[in-house]
């Protein structure tokens, strides 16, 4: 039974100390809406109200302005009204999702403006069935089924309990002012079908269907937050530590049922079920981009990165201007030049004859169509393809630097391997040692 007593013990379940707070009640005129801002006004909490006339009913869209208008004035309520105009343009189609981005907009204007934590809908029990149905025959899976969350991203719902009989019983026994849309009568949408012509046949098969729903409702979103308690314990077991990004293994995710795998790879907005498989057969280096991340294919990992974040990176790092002729033996550590989060993790040390190379020397990240003459091999090789074959990580490669002389050809392949044009020998007169050491390494 709906009264003021229950609606406070469903609030308080919902915000602690809700009395602490700042409330933003959206109220339409409609039965619900009034309950939810007769029942704030008796409990003495601190709120406002915001009110939306879309204008698309005439004169009963202003009269339900007027009725919320009013009952703000008699109770020293703070109103704000948003009235759409000719600068709102009305889609032909999806009214129902203007108009919902629409009022979502300005409550989140108001509350940023007044300074009010939380926004307060008044959804109910009934509203809750039709979601269910409405996301049954999507396939939406357990979070669908588990239907309106009664907190979610600052917004409360402490009505969802309560049949609309239960609000319609209490605004008749305390003399509550509200507007019928008749709009609602109307089975032109989907919701309004379900509501005027499935959920009735329902309720006749049960008289306790109702209260039966809620259980069902309730179980569901406990199963819902096991279930994701798992999923995240699973993505940690999965999760590669790294400092730069995230990293999952590829190898041990693939292994995890459907749900598993789709589940994970959603939290990333990777939510396409025809998507997910091919992330499993893609070859080594293939990307895949959802609204925030970049997923880079490793060969036994997925890599993602904010594609959205502004990365500053040297593309290039001045070695050695010249080689000074009266000196014959010159040693430079990389390590005074090259940021620790941007080198594999190895010392490395390479003696190179100064005199066959063109100056200045610089470091700067791998291109397309690079070439050198690897030190062990009887010919040239591509940069790219020698990466590759030596089953390095996407990650590692991101961070090989290519060191690179005055003609930009590539003198070798920072830790890795050296070019044997460069390579110093017994015959060398101008030696040139570079090399890396004492770097601490993640």
């Amino acid at each position: 039974m709906l009264e003021k007593f229950s609606f406070k013990n469903q609030l308080e379940n919902l915000v602690r100390n809700p009395e602490n707070h700042g409330y933003l009640l959206a109220v339409s005129g409609g039965a619900d809406s009034m309950v939810l801002a007769s029942l704030f006004q008796g409990l003495g909490l601190t709120y406002q109200v915001a009110h939306i006339n879309y204008k698309l009913r005439g004169e009963d869209s202003d009269l339900d302005q007027k009725t919320v208008q009013d009952f703000c004035e008699k109770n020293h309520i703070p109103f704000h009204l948003y009235e759409v105009s000719e600068k709102d343009k009305k889609p032909e189609n999806s009214i129902q999702l203007w108009a919902r981005e629409l009022r979502y907009r300005f409550f989140r204007e108001i509350q940023d403006q007044e300074k009010l934590e939380f926004l307060v809908t008044a959804h109910h029990l009934n509203d809750q069935l039709e979601t269910f149905i409405i996301n049954l025959s999507k396939a939406s899976g357990i979070n669908g089924l588990s239907g309106i969350p009664a907190c979610s991203n600052k917004t409360l719902r402490p009505l969802l309990s309560f049949s609309k009989k239960e609000i319609y019983e209490y605004a008749e026994e305390n003399h509550i002012d509200f507007r019928e849309d008749l709009s609602n009568k109307k089975s032109d949408y989907l919701r309004n079908k379900i509501r005027n012509e499935i959920v009735p046949k329902l309720l006749e098969t049960n008289d306790h269907f109702l209260e039966n729903f809620k259980k069902s409702s309730s179980y569901l979103n406990q199963t819902r937050e096991f279930v994701s308690q798992q999923i995240d314990a699973i993505e940690h077991q999965l999760t590669i530590p790294n400092n730069d990004y995230i990293i999952l293994s590829r190898d041990r995710l693939s292994l995890e049922s459907d749900f598993v795998k789709f589940e994970i790879l959603k939290k990333y907005g990777f939510d396409k079920e025809e998507e997910i498989p091919k992330i499993f057969i893609s070859e080594n280096g293939s990307t895949f981009f959802s609204k925030k991340f970049q997923l880079i294919i490793g060969r036994n990992e997925l890599i993602f990165t904010d594609k959205n974040a502004e990365v500053i990176t040297r593309d290039e790092i001045l070695v050695m201007e010249n080689f000074d002729d009266s000196q014959n033996s010159v040693s430079i550590n990389l390590a005074d030049m090259v940021e620790k989060n941007l080198v594999v993790p190895t010392n490395f040390e390479w003696s190179l004859d100064a005199a066959t190379l063109q100056f200045p020397l610089h470091l700067r990240k791998l291109r397309n169509g690079d070439i050198f003459y690897p030190l062990g091999f009887s010919g040239k090789k591509k940069v790219s393809k020698f990466l590759r074959d030596e089953k390095l990580s996407v990650t590692i490669r991101t961070k090989t630097w290519i060191l690179c002389d005055g003609n930009n050809t590539v003198v070798g392949i920072l830790p890795f391997r050296q070019d044997k044009r460069f390579v110093a020998s017994k015959e060398t007169k101008l030696l040139l040692r570079i090399y890396f050491k004492d770097q601490e390494f993640q």
